[in-house]
């Protein structure tokens, strides 16, 4: 594993939180607490990513008939179509 040299700034908040992990005997160094919150961070956003790719799978191998109604499709897109429609005049 290659280690990447980077300086980082941190809010008060951040940093307290850090240097609590290492008091606390969770890591060595507050690099290491980094490192280690980033990994689990990662890891918990592709759990939630797999959870939620299985959902869709498990609902598109429903029967058509099964699915649940959203309403019109004018519905569903009116307010992203307002949207853009004020972006578009902003510019």
């Amino acid at each position: 594993m290659s280690v990447q040299k980077q300086s980082v700034s941190f809010t008060d908040t951040a940093y307290a939180f850090a240097r609590e992990l290492v008091e606390a005997g969770e890591y060595p160094n507050v690099s290491a607490a980094v490192s280690g919150e980033l990994a689990k961070a990662k890891a918990e956003r592709e759990r939630e990513r797999a959870v939620l790719e299985a959902e869709l799978e498990r609902r598109l191998a429903l029967p058509v008939d099964q699915w649940e109604p959203v309403g019109e499709a004018s519905n569903v897109t009116t307010g992203a179509r307002a949207h853009l429609a004020a972006k578009t005049r902003k510019a």
